[in-house]
């Protein structure tokens, strides 16, 4: 058995999430489908994270085993990709396949994580199941200003949905900021680890701020309360985008 990294995009509309689900069409069963289908054996990936319903990535990594037919060269499998691509809906493209070493795992050995969060102003088409539209108007500036305060923390008990498995709620935020662009606002974040439905809970929380409902100060008071109740309400999952995973071992 060899194990192999597989770098993905989807589109996350009309999916429920990343993970597999009994009852319900996924990213996840796609890929593994599409990939069984192709090398003709049962092949298991498991992804670098999750994605809720609706919530679209850019880049995207899972690993997955394969035996490998004698006649398949194992250290280059580029071939491979249109051919799995062309079993995969449209809305989840293939970018590479690459072989790693047999301990290398998409979720534990991710040194880092980007999301994107993106709000428009006006009615858009174009937009639409893409991003948020927001009907208002917002202080970048202050929202900005909040923003910073996440890096004097590292418990986002506040953010976090209640009856997780997880066994901490401490990330180490790096990057947290809001840019302005035509008709809207791309906010990216960055941290060594996320929590469920955090950056969606950030954002709420921050648009708050934003809309002068809520100051710095109470700002503060939310994240030292790690009660997820204190914070704003989660935003729509449209406006998502796990945008960049960071390995040791990928250039």
């Amino acid at each position: 058995m060899q194990r192999y990294f597989i770098e993905l995009s989807y589109n996350g509309t009309g999916y429920h999430g990343w993970q597999i689900q009994p009852n319900a069409l996924t990213v996840q069963q796609c890929l593994d489908t599409a990939l069984s289908t192709y090398f003709r054996q049962i092949v298991t990936s498991l992804g670098c994270g999750r994605t809720d319903s609706g919530v679209h990535a850019s880049q995207f990594y899972a690993h997955f085993d394969l035996q490998l037919e004698a006649d398949q060269n194992p250290k280059d499998l580029s071939r491979s990709i249109s051919g799995i691509n062309s079993l995969l809906p449209y809305q989840i493209a293939v970018k590479r396949v690459f072989e790693v070493a047999d301990t290398a795992h998409a979720r534990f050995d991710a040194t880092e994580r980007a999301y994107q969060y993106h709000i428009h102003f006006h009615k858009d088409p174009f937009k639409l199941d893409r991003s948020w539209l927001f009907k208002g108007s917002l202080d970048v500036h202050v929202m900005n200003e909040a923003a910073k305060i996440l890096f004097q923390y590292t418990d986002f008990s506040c953010f976090s949905k209640s009856n997780t498995q997880t066994f901490t709620n401490n990330c180490k935020i790096t990057t947290a900021y809001f840019e302005e662009k035509e008709d809207g606002l791309v906010f990216t974040i960055s941290a060594d680890r996320f929590l469920r439905n955090m950056v969606r809970a950030i954002v709420g929380t921050l648009v708050r701020i934003g809309k002068n409902e809520i100051t710095l100060a109470q700002f503060k008071e939310i994240i030292e309360s790690k009660d997820r109740s204190s914070a704003g309400q989660s935003v729509p999952a449209c406006g998502l985008y796990l945008v960049r995973v960071t390995y040791p071992f990928i250039q």
